[in-house]
């Protein structure tokens, strides 16, 4: 015959009473367990003998784990059993985002009381890994920018040669045709060489006015009409 099922009520005999609790204390870590393994479930046991011994176990920090659920039965977030897939979603998606933020913080040198020297290393870590990639863009982006230089001065370098050539050429052309060389120059519609010729002209005709001039008084001093 199979042993028949067992009344679940107080254990008189304190013997029995202790053997039973140490079966089922183990066997309810076992399945606290297999639950965090199986379900990727963050679990915690807290148990208490009738001795005020303490027994617990957690899949993670226990102090991580009576945080979130303080602040979870505070904020009213906790979700039923039986609650809407999407609401689910959403709590997933809020817990991330509170991580995230969690992990920017202690990124920015914040909130950085509780972690061990084993996580400050690897926030340490981080750091110098995120540093080394604005390092990189920086001399990238500065390298860019020192090449679009040197081909901006290349190109009005060579601007300039193309100029410097078009003026040699047109300076040829204007020598070839003459138009150079010209050292003539008009003053009132006249060259320079009829200017000369008559401006000798005009001093000659004022010398013989003068002259004539002369004369004229010497006749009328010395006895002419």
């Amino acid at each position: 015959m199979g042993r028949g099922k067992m009344v679940i009520e107080r254990i008189d005999n304190t013997t029995s009473r202790q053997v039973t609790f140490s079966k089922r204390r183990k066997g309810l870590v076992k399945k606290a367990k297999e639950l965090s393994i199986l379900c990727d479930a963050q679990v915690g046991v807290v148990i208490f003998s009738s001795t005020s011994k303490l027994y617990d176990y957690s899949s993670s920090s226990m102090k991580s784990l009576i945080d979130r659920y303080m602040k979870a039965k505070q904020d009213g977030d906790h979700l039923p059993l039986h609650s809407d897939p999407l609401l689910q979603e959403a709590q997933v998606i809020r817990e991330q985002l509170h991580n995230l933020l969690e992990t920017h913080r202690q990124l920015m040198g914040q909130k950085l009381c509780g972690l061990s020297i084993k996580e400050l290393h690897c926030l340490e870590n981080q750091l110098e890994t995120s540093l080394q990639g604005v390092r990189a863009k920086k001399e990238q982006i500065l390298t860019d920018e020192i090449q679009e230089l040197n081909r901006r001065g290349t190109m009005i370098e060579q601007e300039n040669m193309e100029l410097s050539e078009k003026l040699l050429l047109y300076d040829s052309t204007r020598n070839m045709n003459g138009m150079g060389s010209s050292s003539a120059v008009t003053i009132n519609g006249f060259s320079n060489g009829e200017q000369a010729s008559y401006m000798q002209l005009s001093e000659n005709n004022e010398g013989s006015a003068a002259a004539e001039f002369g004369l004229q008084v010497q006749y009328n001093v010395f006895g002419g009409d």
